[in-house]
């Protein structure tokens, strides 16, 4: 029964932040249920499409290096595609991979892979063959969309599949093309969708999603000022949670949707003035790359329109919140969540000045608590322990068969944590990259912050390497501001005077970048392997 009030508050406190933020008019109930109806129709974006195409008609949705498509248009050409594909015997129960960039083909696909019931799994540009080949035989993936692009990648699956371009005679344009774009009946099942994990090592988990629930939109809401009817620039990549999330919800609320295949800084802030966009969806990684371009760059342009710079997909340093909040103001948030549990937390512009670096507090319908090593629940301020989180969204496990730990009905998020004595929480680091040195407990992630606010320094990242007397010593690999005078002694006082003294890394290594994944995370993993060559 407590159970069961929790949940039925959770909903009620969700409807409202819909109400507040404008999701849903209560003076337009029918709309309401006509939006709901689609939802269960055709899932969370098959369904999605009607609805905005009904209430904002001609208004420009999404524009790309294509041009710009309205709401209209993009619930018409969805309609022709979907009938595009079912003509060539993708239905309900199929499963598409679908490997894009950000740009019209990749939303239009996910609303007509909606319409016929298909199942779609969202696969990461950066694959490498043998990646991808893994993803696509694990998840029964029998059709592929893929950009132009990759052609040549999905020829190397050692399997047939359905291969679908977007230009060409048998590309998706040409599969719409002469289709009627009427409404289709419901399928016989909702397809649902799959999201894969980061996967910085080896090849990423699938996590399923198919709820489609009012406290997906309101956890997004409820601490953001999402602005309606403006434009939004969605940077981060959409084959991960944070782009696809922010997109869909850009739409929901009547806003021009602009996207660009290939993340450039100056292009962006070019594009936020063009566009007035009053939303900057990026990863941290795209967030550094804007503001290292310098102040004379960044005066070029006017980026007053912007109401909310929206960072996540890793961890958002003290010193990249106080760069971001001088260049722009405060309109810095932070999302914290994985593409396991969804959303954690959100932190807000006066959060952020507060306490930089923190990842804020649970939205609407989130608990977020820690737990020491006997999984008992910490109540006081500053201890660390495992995070673990529910959300109501958070998966019911991975496609292959595993799941992940939890607690209390909460679901483990992999990282360390802790918050402080005003309810704020901090993330420590990965559970998983902790490193124990001489006995004591080192996260990297409290290192990599500390250097990070270097003015010689572009950006680190720490790692544990074996030794014969320590069992692990730290590492650092850093990148120099180009011109910097910065040797290795220099950087192992300023953690010296910093950090205590076990935190202090033994090797100090200068590289002229990092390698990340397309999400922007380290790979820390080919960090270590060129210490132990």
């Amino acid at each position: 029964m407590t159970q069961l009030l929790g949940q039925v508050r959770d909903v009620v406190a969700a409807a409202i932040v819909l109400q507040r933020r404008g999701l849903v008019d209560v003076c337009r109930p029918l709309d309401a249920i006509a939006a709901s109806r689609g939802l269960r129709r055709y899932g969370s974006f098959g369904g999605l499409v009607g609805h905005v195409a009904s209430r904002y008609g001609d208004a420009a949705a999404v524009t790309d290096e294509d041009g710009t498509l309205s709401f209209a248009d993009l619930e018409a050409t969805s309609n022709g595609l979907a009938r595009g594909l079912a003509g060539r015997g993708i239905g309900a129960g199929a499963v598409i991979g679908l490997l894009a960039r950000n740009h019209r083909a990749l939303i239009l696909s996910l609303f007509a892979a909606g319409k016929i019931g298909a199942r779609v799994v969202l696969l990461n540009t950066g694959f490498a063959a043998p990646q991808l080949a893994d993803v696509c035989k694990r998840e029964n993936i029998t059709a592929v969309i893929a950009d132009d692009e990759f052609t040549g990648l999905i020829d190397t699956l050692p399997f047939e599949v359905d291969r679908i371009g977007w230009s060409g005679a048998s590309g998706l344009a040409a599969l719409a093309a002469g289709r009627s774009t009427a409404p289709l009946p419901a399928p016989a099942s909702v397809g649902g969708m799959v999201l894969l994990t980061s996967g910085t090592t080896g090849t990423p988990k699938g996590a399923p999603r198919n709820k489609v629930s009012p406290l997906q939109s309101a956890q997004l809401l409820d601490r953001i000022p999402w602005p309606s009817v403006g434009a939004y620039y969605v940077a981060a990549p959409m084959f991960h949670a944070t782009g696809l999330a922010t997109c869909s919800l850009g739409l929901a609320l009547g806003n021009r949707v602009v996207l660009a295949r290939r993340f450039d800084p100056e292009a962006t802030l070019a594009a936020i003035e063009r566009h007035r966009v009053e939303a900057l969806i990026v990863v941290p990684t795209m967030l550094t790359r804007i503001l290292d371009l310098g102040p004379e760059v960044l005066a070029r342009y006017d980026t007053s329109s912007l109401r909310v710079v929206f960072a996540a997909g890793s961890a958002l340093s003290p010193d990249l919140c106080r760069r971001t909040m001088a260049a722009f103001g405060d309109v810095l948030y932070n999302l914290y969540g994985s593409t396991e549990v969804a959303v954690a937390a959100v932190a807000t512009p006066s959060e952020l000045r507060s306490a930089p670096g923190t990842v804020g507090r649970p939205p609407v319908g989130c608990t977020l608590a820690a737990y020491d090593e006997q999984r008992r629940r910490i109540t006081e301020p500053g201890r660390s322990g495992t995070l673990f989180v529910s959300s109501g969204l958070s998966f019911a496990g991975y496609t292959d068969g595993g799941n992940k730990e939890s607690v209390d009905g909460l679901l483990s998020s992999g990282d360390t944590g802790h918050f402080d004595e005003n309810g704020l929480w901090f993330v420590d680091g990965r559970d998983d990259d902790m490193i124990v040195s001489g006995g004591e407990n080192v996260f990297p992630l409290e290192v990599e912050n500390l250097l990070a606010g270097h003015p010689a320094v572009v950006e680190t990242s720490v790692v544990g390497v074996d030794d014969a007397e320590f069992g692990k010593r730290l590492c650092a690999f850093v990148v120099r501001r180009p011109g910097a005078q910065l040797d290795v002694d220099e950087v192992k006082s300023y953690v010296r005077a910093g950090l205590a003294r076990h935190k202090v890394p033994r090797d100090v290594v200068f590289v002229d970048i990092l390698p990340r994944n397309e999400t922007g995370k380290v790979l820390k993993a080919q960090l270590q392997k060129a210490m132990e060559r």
